[in-house]
């Protein structure tokens, strides 16, 4: 019996990594390998596994950090099922659905409500999931101005009954002559006034400008102190192909978000501006780190820029940018730091994706450095040739480091949808997936249970705490 039992433990413990790990990765979009069908069907099978073998586990990883998509995915599949929520766990399953939505992007926690509508999940806990999210929100005439046919669908799909002007606006009913909210007036003048254009939200007046005839660059020039730092880093090739210029805040983009915009630069201009980028990402580094404190001894990265980096039409360049990023952050948190490319580059602010997948060669010579620990930042497709990373990791196992001094940690960006995780690159290498080198920290310390030298009570200690605090920081 006790053999019986110590082999399900073993079998929950791989089967909640492996979901944590696909939960980091996955996004359900297209990969250089794989299409956005296979990641769809995958995806769906783990969530629809570990609700049903691991109901409590499964809303407890909500709190570990992993990408918006699969935590939208965990709140519609825990509100569809609410009635196989235990009686003593559901107080805390409504605390984590509660803290999830907050800390979400307003415009996906709408879509998540939008598909809760479609698929007709109406039970009581949605309706006042719904009620709360909308009552909670800090500026509900802006949602409705930005998010006007979700924010209807929303409602109408709850039953609220919003404030007589809101309700108006967003229902169309008895809309009156002038609305007392300055930011729904605007939207109502903006029909017939282009002046009032420059009142609202980016997304809003790009419609109502092309209504007016507005040209592009003049409705750019004019709405760019509106505009978000998200909006500005994705229309600044824009505007710079319609022969204006539009200043990004280098200061204030977030990491991984700043790796990727600097990578879509041309060379002459990441040459030209190359300190100025260069202070940029070491800034981001440390805004990434104060909010996920690292402290590492001496550090270094095998950093792929093979050609499958440049990632699909999906994900531009993301897997090379999260590359460069890791890199970033890994330097700042590092108290010495050397950095291992599959194709020799001297300036990385001015890496392409080029080449095959040799692991081999960069992490041999970080291990010849002599680092504490390797971290890995690949897709895990190695081809030149294939396994020698592994097969030379064993070798340094066996006859150099057979203590495991050196902590070796594989970092995957990507997910594959046959393997239902990020590919490893061995069965002795830990493999954590990631969405951002943001979420580094975390990782490095999840990447102790992937290896399988901790057991499943302690993974559960590990998903109770991080509820505990998820819950704490959400309220």
């Amino acid at each position: 019996m006790k053999a019986e039992e110590g082999r399900t433990r073993r079998v929950a413990r791989e089967d909640l990594v492996q979901f944590v790990n696909a939960c980091f990765a996955c996004t359900r979009q297209d990969e250089f390998y794989s299409d956005v069908h296979g990641q769809a069907v995958s995806i769906r099978f783990l969530h629809e596994y570990i609700l049903g073998n691991y109901r409590r586990l499964y809303a407890r990883v909500l709190a570990v950090g992993i990408n918006h998509f699969n935590q939208a995915q965990i709140v519609f599949n825990l509100l569809g099922s609410g009635r196989d929520t235990p009686a003593d766990f559901r107080a805390e399953e409504n605390a984590l659905i509660r803290a999830c939505l907050r800390g979400l992007p307003p415009q996906r926690v709408l879509r998540l409500f939008a598909r809760l509508r479609r698929e007709r999940v109406n039970n009581r806990r949605t309706r006042a999931t719904i009620r709360d999210y909308l009552a909670g929100r800090p500026d509900p005439a802006f949602d409705a101005v930005k998010y006007r046919a979700k924010v209807n669908a929303a409602a109408a799909h709850a039953h609220l009954d919003l404030e007589d002007e809101l309700r108006a606006f967003v229902f169309r009913r008895g809309q009156p002559a002038a609305y007392q909210n300055p930011l729904l007036d605007a939207y109502r003048r903006a029909h017939y006034s282009q002046q009032a254009l420059y009142e609202l939200p980016y997304t809003v007046a790009e419609g109502l400008a092309q209504k007016h005839g507005v040209p592009r660059a003049t409705f750019l020039a004019k709405i760019e102190p509106r505009l978000t730092q998200a909006e500005r880093l994705r229309l600044q090739q824009a505007q710079a192909r319609s022969g204006g210029r539009l200043e990004v805040d280098l200061t204030r983009a977030p990491l991984t978000k700043l790796a990727l915009y600097l990578l879509s630069r041309p060379h002459a201009e990441r040459e030209a501006r190359r300190a100025e980028f260069a202070d940029a990402l070491h800034a981001a580094a440390g805004r990434a780190l104060n909010k996920a404190p690292a402290r590492l001894g001496r550090v270094a990265a095998v950093l792929d820029r093979s050609y499958s980096s440049s990632g699909s039409s999906a994900k531009r360049r993301r897997p090379l940018g999260v590359a460069l990023a890791a890199s970033a952050l890994l330097r700042r948190a590092s108290n010495e730091y050397r950095e291992f490319w599959t194709l020799p580059c001297e300036d990385a602010l001015l890496v392409e994706p080029r080449g095959a997948t040799n692991l081999a060669d960069p992490l041999l010579e970080a291990l010849a450095w002599e680092p504490e620990l390797v971290v890995i930042v690949s897709d895990g497709f190695e081809n030149d040739p294939p396994g020698a990373a592994a097969r030379l990791l064993d070798a340094f196992r066996a006859r150099i480091d057979p203590e495991h001094r050196v902590s070796v940690v594989h970092v995957n960006p990507v997910f594959d949808a046959d393997d239902y995780e990020p590919r490893t690159l061995g069965p002795e290498l830990p493999t954590v997936g990631v969405r951002d080198a943001e979420d580094l920290p975390t990782l490095l310390g999840f990447a102790r249970f992937v290896d399988g030298s901790a057991p499943l009570a302690e993974l559960e200690a590990y998903l109770a705490a991080r509820a505990r605090a998820f819950v704490g920081e959400g309220a």
